[in-house]
């Protein structure tokens, strides 16, 4: 019943496979690796792939992945144990193998592995075989049957007197040497009489005041730890001070916008020019490539009093464990002999969800991901000198670093290029809900690409809102101030098509389309209305509008301000394109616009919830308020954002 089974190393080689179909599996695989493994999502051992289901497991301690697939429309109860008792059976007859010779001896090695995997697969399916079908019981065969009127009258005070008794006869057993060692009095409200005592002579009174005096003790010592820090300098934003007669100020006293760089704040900073003067600077500035948006932050090692006592607790029950002591235990838990559990990484993973949540990343995302940092980690032996916490840290921050990375090539300019030699406009639609700034981040985008000398022809298909075509008629008009036409042999570099308002949005933009071929345009930028994720009526005209005109690039725009919002919005947006495509393919989202960069401070969640729940790279980040803001994202600076305390 199974389709296949495959053992391979995490570099791809092939160490074993069983074949139970005559059909390939290769391609199975490589979009696990390509959706799953790659990209961090490895917190669900399942993965469903056209007409089959993928278990898979990772050992971590010798970078093998194990594969079991089968038609999803079968209910194979055995497969989790199954895997598990291959896992184990594989290790244990290869490790020796596995440990010293490293990759020539994966690829130079023999593992004849087919009788075990046979052997313990009949195990597995004569245990579900075996196993009879549960019989409801009758109720006469209950334990309800039995009783009595009389045996369900509880009389007060004879329940706690039968609970004494039992605890009196039941035999008491024999404690572990090591448990004689550590054994402390229990902090439960037990009722024992005033005479009785423990083995140190106290009363059960006495202990109960002597624990109560140690925690308040410990308690205060903790207090006085945490006063004794310094407290961090708050820093107050200073009061602007207004001219008393506005009439008689110069319009260069009231501009305060030479203060800022490029409309950001001092927290994200652009490496491109100054820009705050005349709007003579724009032209040039923002030539070939968009530069990235940087985060400044100083590499400082961050001490927690929290993570510390996390370590702290788990190097204690390690050294216990051991039963080595001494310097010996100390040094040997400081090298690398100790392999990851859950039970470890719990306390520090619990921390880190609650800091990915309190920079602004969705929750559901977040317990993903530190369940995909637990898996890649279980098992894996620690390296020198690290701790619990640094590891996970810094598995954690590779994993964001790898979905922010693109999972494709993103190069627009190229694509343009490659559009110009088959001599038909490249199309980019815009989409996203109400207010993210679409049309706003549209003219800096059309400012970019005229920049790199590409003649632009602006779709205004949002027929819905009051003033939307207006709006685009302005960002027209100023552009091509910038880029006049006596500077390009008399072309306009930006043009507006527009139909008014109330007309149908797909046909206007394939009326765009087809008049930018004629007039030799190289992009068409397609502007739609904004409208909410539960529209069912605009999301199905959206979807119309992509399916007609088919667009190159579908990129969605969304505010960098939005915490759990974002997942519901790309999971409806992309669901109903989907749903309302004819296509056998539908047409989805491909990348992301991700606006408003410059409100959000080191709060950046919001590109690792849009990034993880599409697969879709960020393309442009918006990051202020003139046409030059416009910025590539940095992961790497993204993460240390985020990462930040």
């Amino acid at each position: 019943m199974l389709d296949f089974f495959s053992i391979f190393s995490k570099g791809g080689i092939v160490l074993w496979c069983f074949q139970g179909v005559s059909s390939p599996f290769s391609g199975t695989v490589n979009a696990l690796i390509r959706s799953v493994i790659l990209q961090e999502r490895g917190g669900n051992s399942s993965f469903t792939h056209e007409a089959l289901t993928l278990k898979y497991k990772l050992d971590n301690e010798f970078e093998l992945l194990f594969v079991v697939g089968y038609q999803k429309i079968l209910t194979l109860t055995y497969v989790d144990k199954f895997i598990d008792d291959i896992h184990m059976q594989f290790r244990d007859k290869y490790r020796n193998q596995l440990q010293q010779q490293g990759v020539m001896g994966l690829l130079n090695g023999s593992f004849d592995f087919s009788d075990d995997f046979t052997g313990l697969l009949r195990v597995a399916e004569e245990r579900t075989k075996g196993k009879a079908p549960s019989v409801m019981k009758t109720f006469e065969q209950s334990d309800k049957s039995k009783k009595t009127v009389k045996s369900m009258i509880e009389i007060r005070g004879e329940k706690g007197k039968e609970n004494k008794k039992n605890k009196k006869d039941a035999p008491v057993p024999e404690a572990s040497a090591t448990e004689k060692k550590t054994e402390v009095p229990l902090k439960t409200s037990i009722t024992v009489d005033a005479g009785d005592t423990n083995q140190n002579g106290l009363t059960q009174e006495e202990i109960i005041k002597k624990n109560r005096e140690e925690f308040f003790r410990k308690r205060q010592g903790k207090d006085k730890k945490e006063s004794s820090k310094s407290p961090k300098p708050i820093k107050l934003k200073s009061r602007r001070v207004w001219p008393l007669d506005s009439n008689k100020a110069s319009a260069k006293d009231l501009d305060y916008s030479k203060k800022l760089v490029n409309g950001q704040s001092n927290t994200f900073t652009s490496n491109g020019d100054d820009t705050s003067g005349d709007v003579n600077l724009y032209p040039g500035s923002m030539a070939g490539d968009l530069k990235t948006v940087d985060y400044e932050s100083s590499e400082e090692e961050e001490e927690e009093d929290e993570e510390e006592e996390v370590i702290q607790e788990t190097s204690n029950t390690s050294v216990k464990k051991r039963g080595f002591g001494g310097m010996f235990g100390m040094l040997k838990g400081l090298v690398g002999s100790k392999s990851l559990t859950p039970q470890d990484m719990d306390p520090v993973l619990d921390k880190m969800k609650d800091h990915l949540i309190a920079k602004n990343v969705a929750a559901d995302i977040a317990v993903r991901l530190c369940e995909s940092v637990a898996k890649k980690l279980e098992g894996k032996v620690m390296g020198t000198f690290s701790t619990v916490t640094s590891t996970v840290k810094q598995a954690l921050q590779d994993s964001l670093v790898q979905i922010l990375q693109p999972k494709r090539r993103v190069d627009i300019l190229r694509d343009i290029i490659e559009a110009q030699k088959q001599r038909h406009p490249f199309v980019v639609t815009f989409c996203g809900v109400n207010g993210v700034g679409k049309s706003t981040n549209l003219a800096k985008i059309t400012y970019w690409l005229m920049e790199n000398g590409f003649r632009v022809l602006i779709a205004a298909c949002d027929t819905f809102r009051a003033g939307a075509v207006e709006q685009l008629r302005t960002h027209t008009r100023r552009l091509n101030t910038l880029h006049p036409p006596e500077e390009h042999n008399g072309q306009s570099m930006v043009e507006l098509f527009e139909r008014g308002y109330g007309k149908d949005a797909a046909g206007i933009a394939m009326e765009a389309i087809a008049f930018a071929r004629n007039q030799g345009f190289d992009v068409v930028l397609v502007d739609t209305a904004g409208r909410m994720q539960d529209n069912t009526p605009l999301m199905t005209a959206l979807a119309k509008l992509i399916a007609i005109n088919a667009p190159d690039l579908v990129l969605f725009v969304g505010e960098a301000l939005v915490g759990n919002e974002a997942v519901d919005q790309l999971v409806k947006f992309n669901q109903a394109l989907a749903d309302h495509s004819m296509a056998e393919k539908p047409r989805l989202i491909d990348g992301i616009v991700l606006t408003k960069f410059d409100t959000i401070d080191d709060k950046v969640g919001a590109a690792i919830s849009m990034t993880y729940i599409t697969g879709q790279p960020i393309v442009f980040v918006g990051t202020g308020q003139t046409y030059n803001d416009l910025r590539s994202l940095n992961a790497k600076a993204v993460v240390s954002a985020l990462m930040k305390a």
